[in-house]
């Protein structure tokens, strides 16, 4: 049986064709003192991936993301720190959120930034015409989720948070239809109401994230639960058909019925 390498190394050329990928969970912490609310993006139904479900901001790792990753970070591993670039270049790219800087930006400087990414593609002219500085540290190796086939998302998710208080996000409009908050067990109530589709890996992991009452919490849940790759694969139990995940990475829910699960 093919084994995983683990998540700071790449999928070894003996194993599937995969396309590196990031996403980003951005916790923000209601005034309310209520659960944190994480931003979700719809995205469009014509996407080849995920059409038409909510998924957190994200998408697949540039090799502009890896050489600026590269000149940054150059005591991280590159997946990892490849990843990082990508999450917060497609985060503000998809939301018009600028993320895990050390300067306070506002939202007509992240406005204008956005249409710059936009336009040339790449993250690091956006950060030195305005003289920001990343803080790439903010980010956490939160999940890696990569199943087993040709061209499928060897993806590594990430969490931030953004604090206290209100920001302002605007769907891109071409990749996604809408932007909302909502907390991991709101979301999961819209899902279960036909409110929003979401696909196998958003499921589960929103089951996770519905654990932590804070952002705190879930950094003390990810440092006892080592980050590993997660590969689904199907197994037959009592006659049905069920997509599962091992167990031991910090799930609370395994699986599903095949027959109800959205894998995107």
């Amino acid at each position: 049986m093919f084994e995983y390498p683990p998540s700071d190394a790449p999928m070894p050329a003996d194993g599937p064709q995969v396309v590196p990928a990031a996403t980003v969970v951005i916790f923000r912490s209601p005034r309310s003192g209520a659960a944190p609310e994480l931003l979700m993006v719809q995205r469009a139904k014509e996407m080849r991936f995920a059409g038409g479900a909510a998924v957190f901001p994200g998408g697949r790792v540039d090799p502009a993301d890896r050489e600026f990753a590269a000149a940054l970070m150059p005591g991280e591993p590159i997946e990892i720190a490849a990843a990082k670039i990508a999450g917060i270049r497609e985060t503000l790219e998809e939301t018009g959120l600028m993320i895990a800087t050390r300067e306070t930006i506002s939202a007509d400087e992240a406005m204008t930034a956005r249409r710059m990414l936009l336009e040339g593609r790449e993250l690091a002219p956006v950060l030195e015409h305005f003289g920001w500085r990343l803080d790439t540290g903010s980010l956490t190796l939160y999940a890696h989720w990569c199943p087993l086939w040709d061209r499928a998302f060897d993806t590594r998710f990430f969490v931030h948070d953004l604090g206290t208080g209100a920001v302002d996000v605007t769907v891109d409009a071409t990749e996604n239809t809408r932007l909302f908050w909502a907390s991991a067990a709101r979301a999961l109530e819209m899902a279960d109401a036909g409110e929003i589709s979401v696909i196998f890996p958003t499921r589960r992991n929103l089951e996770r994230l519905a654990l932590f009452g804070t952002f705190a919490e879930a950094l003390g849940h990810i440092a006892r639960h080592p980050v590993r790759r997660v590969h689904p694969d199907k197994v037959m139990r009592e006659g049905e058909e069920w997509l599962m995940i091992p167990d031991g990475y910090g799930y609370p829910v395994l699986g599903q019925p095949v027959a109800t699960a959205n894998r995107g």
